[in-house]
Parts: structure tokens; sequence; C-alpha cells
């Protein structure tokens, strides 16, 4: 089961309490005091890992908590700290505050770690307390409590490309043929319900491709799951538009096409300006041949990157794959370029 979205209370380990003790040894009455300090209760601690790529895990245990820290005692002596609770997530995890919404961190690297509820400190042993006027002090501090928390885990998929279109557009169909990924296909809409991730290898350059389920008209208001789906377009580098051109679709896949820009742009204009390629699926009719040559110019007006493709006969996914290595090759100089300054 693919689970993106969570909700985890979280509680740090409270510090242990100080010692009040006092020297007892044969020949030394007034030994003076000699408590030891609390230790400090454990963090809980957030920690991704590429070992895990759903949040179901978490799903069905929802508490976590850190050990407390352990009391001080005689002779000075310190008590133990309380061991870290980690909460392994997947790469590319949301932490956000369930209360307020806020993000508290955005964990994209393998091995990140982010503290949400640190323990409490020891309380000090009555060895502090020891002055001119008071040599014997009765007095050692508690612990203190650790932080509490409830926090909403939210992830979003981590590819260099996200296939997109409306259902039954053959998104499924074209990353089970172009990388291992394994979807459920079928010919009905709405047969993806959940993203799948491919890597895909063109020679020696590779990628990861997501196959987005099914967007369809109201998106970006939640029809469909569409923001559950739409959200894990937005780490993306690159869309794969798949516009279906088979010969039995009686819907208009450039009409279609404009409905999800539509989409697109209602729902983070950022996802809306990334770079695209269109892709007419399904061209290995002769009907569906005559449709796209139909609407050739209609297309290369909107979009100059086209690439008509047939994932069961594989005509065009290589011209595709190509594509869509130059694009990504130029998009990942561009990032290590950074932005240009302007000249003084």
């Amino acid at each position: 089961m693919f689970v993106d979205q969570v909700k985890i209370y979280v509680h740090a380990g409270d510090g242990g309490n100080g010692c009040c003790s006092f020297r007892r040894e044969k020949f030394i009455p007034r030994g003076g005091p000699d408590g030891g300090d609390g230790g400090k209760g454990g963090d809980v601690v957030i920690e991704t890992t590429r070992n895990l790529s759903t949040l179901i895990d978490l799903r069905y245990q929802q508490l976590y908590r850190a050990e407390n820290g352990h009391p001080g005692k005689g002779k000075q002596m310190t008590g133990r700290s309380g061991e870290d609770c980690v909460v392994k997530v997947p790469v590319g995890t949301l932490v956000k505050d369930h209360a307020t919404g806020e993000v508290l961190a955005d964990l994209t690297q393998d091995g990140q770690r982010f503290i949400p509820a640190r323990g409490g400190r020891g309380g000090r042993g009555n060895t502090w307390f020891k002055s001119g006027a008071n040599r014997a002090p009765r007095r050692a501090d508690p612990g203190e409590p650790g932080e509490k928390i409830t926090l909403f885990l939210e992830l979003k998929l981590l590819a260099d490309v996200a296939i997109v279109g409306f259902p039954n557009a053959g998104k499924s169909t074209l990353i089970s043929r172009v990388s291992n990924a394994r979807p459920k296909i079928a010919d009905y809409p709405f047969t993806t319900l959940v993203p799948n991730l491919g890597v895909v290898a063109v020679g020696d350059f590779s990628f990861v491709a997501a196959d987005i389920p099914g967007l369809i008209e109201g998106a970006h208001e939640g029809k469909g799951l569409g923001i559950r789906f739409l959200k894990h377009t937005e780490r993306t580098r690159l869309l794969v538009h798949l516009l279906d051109f088979s010969a039995d679709s009686a819907r208009d896949p450039l009409a279609d096409y404009a409905v999800l820009q539509e989409e697109l742009k209602r729902f983070s204009e950022d996802l809306y300006r990334k770079p695209q390629i269109l892709a007419p699926s399904k061209i290995d009719h002769p009907e569906a041949r005559q449709k796209l040559e139909n609407e050739k110019a209609r297309l290369s007006a909107l979009n100059p990157l086209v690439f008509p493709i047939s994932s069961v006969t594989g005509e065009g996914i290589d011209a595709l794959l190509y594509q869509i290595k130059k694009s990504l090759m130029e998009l990942r100089r561009a990032e290590e370029a950074g932005p240009e300054t302007d000249a003084v």
C-alpha cells in the first residue's frame, strides 16, 4: 500500500532527577554533599532512508517516545542519558506542525536528520547548591520534561521526470516499457491509483521517472484525488505530457491538453512553468496516425517538442528518451551554473 501522508505524535524523554546524597565514609563524619546530576532525556529524530518508499509503517504506529534520562546517584555519579527514538521515513518527506501547518523540515537527502522534539535536561544534584552558608544542602532539581508535538508527515516523490496525462492515456504502459517498474495496467480509467517510480537508463545516462495517476478537470480542487497526485510533480525537473490519440477514443486530445494545463497552472504557477515534452500516445493504428497527422500543426504550435509514441510496439520510444536525456542534461547544467549575476 502506498501511503503518502500520516499524523504522528512524538514525545522526547524527560530529564533524570538530580540526586540528594552525602558522602558517608569511615572516619569522615561530615563528608558533604555528593549527589550527581540526572541524565538528559532522549531526542526524537526523523531520519530519511532510501530503503523506504512509503509512510505505511507510521500509519500503524503513531506514538513515538524517546527514553527518559536516568536519575543521578551518590559519589557525584551522573545518570545515563536516555536513548534517542529514531523514526525512519522515505527521502522526500515534509515534516509539518499538525496544529499550525508550518513546514518544519524538508528532507530531500538520504540520511538527513531532523529533531522535532528534544529531550529534557537532567536535574542538578545537591552538590551544586553547596555554599559557605549551607554546607549540607538538601536540594536537588527534578529533570526537565521532554518536548512533545503532533506532526503531519507528507511524502512528495523525488523524480527527474513526471509522466502526466488524463486517465487511460498510456502512462503506466510507458513506464513499464522503459523501466523496471511494474504498475497495474488495464483498459479502463484510474487503473493507477498511486504513483509509480522507475529508473530509466539511456546509454550511460539514467534518470528517475514517476508515473502520476490520471488527472481530470478540477484536480487542483481535489477531484479524483487530484491534489494528492499533483503534489508529486512539484519536485520533478521535467514533465512528459501524454495525449491519447488512440483510434477508439472519442475524446479530443488537444482539449484534454488545455484542461490539464489549466489544472497545473491553478495548482502551482511554478509547476505550470516547468519544461514539458508532448508525447501523443497509442499511434500504432492507422486511424490514430491519421488523427495525429491532422493535428500536427496545432501540436507544434503548442510545444515544439512533440514525440509521438506507441508503448505497445515501441515506436518513437527511443527518440522520446533521448530528448528527455538532452533536456535533463541542459537543466542540470543550468542548475550547476546557478543564477547569473548582473555585471557591475
